[in-house]
C-alpha cells in the first residue's frame, strides 16, 4: 500500500492498495465543507485495515460521506465497517440502488462471482450529469459501463482530475462483465475511451494501481487489449477465467487444488465461462481450466505447495 499525494492531485489523498482491495480516494474538505469524500473502500477483507488507513489519512479531520464508483466487492467492501465508524451517508450509482436496498445478492452478482460481502445500505444515488461537489471543486459524475453497466467516474475538469475506477488503468481496464454474463460490452467499453479521450485529463487515479499522467499511452494500450479482445473473444474468456480464479486466492489466501473445479462448476460466471469453452465435454472443460491455472503459476500470480494452490 503506498499513500500518495502530489501538487497535481492537490487536495487529495490516493491510498493505494494491492489488487484484492481497490484504491481509495480521500478528497479533502475546503473551509465550509463538513468533511472529506472518500471514494470506493476496497475489500471485506481488509475493511479494519481499510479504516485504520483512512482514520489516518483524515488526521482529525471529519468524513462527510462515501462514494462507491460502482459496486463490485473490491470497490464497496468496506462499506459497512466504515458506515459504522463514521455514520455518515453513502453514494452510489444508481442502477443498483434497488438491489442494495433489497439486498438481492444475485442482481449485485456477489453470488455469481462467489466473492464475500458484508451488507450495506445506501442513502445517496449518484446521477450521471449531475455534479457531485467536495474538496471546493465540481466533480463531474459520468457514467463508464463497460467494464460494469452501473460504473461511474468523476472528472474535475479545473485540474484535469479523472478518478477512472476499473475504466482505464495504466494497462488496460477490468474484465467485461456483461460478456462473460453473455451480454455484449466491449462496444460500451470502446464508448467510454473515447469519452475519456475527449476530455482535458491531466492525471488519471484508476481504481488499481498508480496514478499516472501519459493518458493518451495509458488509452493506446487500452484500445490495443480491447482489439484483441474483440478479434478473439477467447482470449476475453480466459482473462476473465484467470481473473476470477485468482481473486478468489486472494480472497482464501489458498485453497486445495482438488477444490478448484468444484469451487468453478458451483460459481455461476465461472461455469458459465467453462461451459463456453468446453460444452458438455467435462474433460475438455477440464483441460482448459487447468491449463490457465497451469498459466497463472508460471505467471506468479499463484504457487502450488503440497497439493494447494497458494496465493502468490
Amino acid at each position: 500500500m503506498r499513500v500518495l499525494e502530489s501538487t497535481a492531485l492537490r487536495g487529495l489523498t490516493v491510498l493505494e492498495r494491492g489488487w484484492l482491495s481497490s484504491n481509495n480516494i480521500l478528497i479533502r474538505p475546503v473551509p465550509g465543507e463538513a468533511g472529506a469524500l472518500l471514494v470506493d473502500t476496497g475489500h471485506v477483507n481488509h475493511a479494519a485495515q481499510t479504516l485504520a488507513l483512512v482514520q489516518h489519512a483524515l488526521a482529525g479531520q471529519a468524513l462527510a460521506g462515501i462514494v462507491n464508483s460502482h459496486l463490485h466487492s473490491d470497490h464497496c467492501g468496506g462499506n459497512a465497517t466504515l458506515q459504522q465508524a463514521f455514520a455518515v451517508p453513502l453514494h452510489i450509482p444508481p442502477g443498483h440502488a434497488h438491489a442494495v436496498a433489497a439486498w438481492d445478492q444475485d442482481e449485485l452478482t456477489y453470488r455469481a462471482t462467489g466473492q464475500r460481502i458484508e451488507r450495506f445500505t445506501a442513502q445517496q444515488v449518484l446521477v450521471p450529469g449531475q455534479p457531485l461537489r467536495a474538496g471546493g471543486r465540481d466533480w463531474q459524475v459520468l457514467a463508464a459501463p463497460g467494464h460494469d453497466p452501473h460504473s461511474v467516474m468523476l472528472f474535475e475538469e479545473g485540474a484535469g482530475v479523472l478518478l477512472s475506477a476499473d475504466a482505464l488503468w495504466g494497462n488496460g481496464f477490468g474484465v467485461v462483465f456483461p460478456e462473460v454474463e453473455g451480454e455484449p460490452g466491449f462496444d460500451d467499453v470502446a464508448s467510454v475511451l473515447d469519452l475519456i479521450a475527449g476530455l482535458p485529463v491531466r492525471v488519471v487515479v484508476p481504481g488499481h494501481g498508480a496514478p499516472f499522467s501519459d493518458v493518451a499511452a495509458a488509452l493506446d494500450r487500452a484500445r490495443s487489449r480491447l482489439a484483441s479482445f474483440r478479434a478473439g473473444p477467447e482470449r476475453h474468456a480466459r482473462y476473465a477465467f484467470k481473473v476470477l480464479v485468482k481473486y478468489h486466492l486472494m480472497e482464501l489466501g489458498s485453497m486445495p487444488e482438488s477444490e478448484l473445479m468444484p469451487w468453478a462448476q458451483a460459481t455461476p460466471l465461472v461455469a458459465g465461462l467453462l461451459q463456453a469453452q468446453g460444452g458438455m465435454d467435462a474433460a475438455l472443460r477440464d483441460g482448459w481450466a487447468r491449463a490457465l491455472v497451469n498459466e497463472l503459476v508460471a505467471q506468479g500470480a499463484a504457487a502450488r505447495q503440497g497439493g494447494m494452490l497458494v496465493d502468490a
